[in-house]
């Protein structure tokens, strides 16, 4: 179409008065301003496209069913979202996070990406922010281990160090106005970047999986909190699909999200944060949405890496500790299921691998260091796998 207007039109400079746009017809009562930067929203369009292309190129993670007898009335699944590109439950954070600033107009070509975050979130985003030629700075403490920084590095990100974990925050937001950059601020952010009414979120994919399964409709879905976001998707979702399913949330030791949602007042309970790394924090976070929660669980760290043997030792799958987290608490949750109804099913997440921790949970020197001793759940998880298979 000819965009060219016929030469009789009226003037084309705009009313007296008014700063019409040179070119154009003016109307009466109007005040105009102009911030649309034609070559930046090109941009944002090229970087949606790459995302797009990175998530086409990635095909959805496995639901794997732990292998039972057929006849076994329980069934437990481990969504495995550690076949991400980089290897972990966060890598769909991570991608939602950088969604939602482009497309709220806070990332640009030049923008830096900033993070606070020492580990799977920060890996992720330093990913994503690659793939989009983009700085990223992770902010830690100094306290975080050398392998971390260079799974990190790795991806093309930078790490900056402070003293004290309750620094990070501060530290990232100050870092993304020193720099005219944005801050992810994935414990705020999280509940909100990912779509939860579907668009292939982690509810969404976790339901399609189950659609040909005897049991489609889980009794429980359960997962660990770090910044909420995955419990809050998750718990929206069932809702706004009206499925009977009910969200279980697991906590670790320290962590401040099971005290507050069991009701004790803010303070009296001292959380210091996690051992078990990506969930578990010592505030409770913005994206923590405790309303589509139904239960929460508090789960030693003993029994987080007693969770990760029984998994190694008798299904072969080398999982992290939230990993053996979440699955202490889906084998109480199926025993219930048994006692309670005789048949169903529960899901679960298996969140990273355990490669990520050969010198923390894997190692059985660092575990005596702690005082942590799996054998007595490692036993009770078997007698629990006895009964749901018997």
């Amino acid at each position: 179409m000819d965009a060219t207007p016929p030469a009789d039109s009226p003037s084309l400079t705009g009313l007296p008065g008014l700063p019409g746009l040179p070119g154009l017809p003016g109307l009466p009562g109007l005040h105009s301003v102009v911030r649309c930067d034609t070559s930046a929203r090109e941009w944002v369009s090229w970087a949606v496209g790459r995302l797009d292309a990175d998530a086409h190129r990635s095909a959805d993670t496995h639901l794997l069913r732990l292998p039972a007898p057929a006849a076994a009335p329980v069934g437990v699944y481990l969504k495995d979202e550690s076949t991400h590109p980089t290897g972990s439950l966060k890598h769909r954070l991570a991608r939602s996070l950088v969604l939602y600033g482009l497309c709220n107009g806070d990332i640009g070509p030049r923008t830096t990406l900033v993070d606070a975050s020492s580990g799977s979130t920060a890996i992720s985003e330093a990913y994503f922010a690659r793939l989009l030629g983009l700085p990223f700075v992770a902010v830690m403490t100094r306290s975080t281990s050398p392998s971390k920084i260079a799974l990190i590095e790795r991806e093309g990100g930078r790490c900056e160090l402070v003293a004290d974990a309750g620094q990070v925050y501060a530290t990232a937001q100050r870092l993304a106005d020193e720099c005219d950059g944005h801050y992810l601020d994935q414990f705020t952010n999280a509940e909100r970047a990912t779509d939860w009414r579907g668009n292939n979120n982690i509810a969404e994919s976790v339901f399609s999986q189950l659609a040909k399964e005897e049991r489609p409709v889980p009794d429980w879905i359960v997962v660990g909190a770090g910044t909420g976001g995955t419990s809050a998707t998750i718990g929206r979702y069932v809702r706004y699909r009206g499925l009977p399913t009910r969200v279980a949330v697991v906590d670790p030791e320290g962590s401040a999200f099971l005290p507050s949602y069991a009701g004790e007042p803010a303070g009296s309970v001292e959380a210091v944060g996690s051992r078990v790394e990506g969930i578990g924090r010592p505030r409770v976070e913005p994206s923590f949405v405790p309303g589509v929660v139904d239960r929460m669980l508090g789960v030693p760290d003993a029994a987080s890496a007693a969770g990760m043997r029984f998994l190694a030792e008798r299904f072969g799958m080398r999982a992290g500790p939230s990993t053996g987290t979440n699955l202490y608490g889906a084998l109480q949750l199926a025993l219930e299921v048994r006692a309670e109804r005789g048949r169903g099913s529960v899901v679960t997440l298996m969140c990273d691998r355990s490669d990520r921790y050969a010198s923390t949970f894997a190692d059985d020197g660092w575990l005596l260091a702690q005082g942590l001793d799996p054998a007595p759940y490692l036993a009770e998880l078997e007698r629990a796998w006895t009964t749901l298979t018997a």
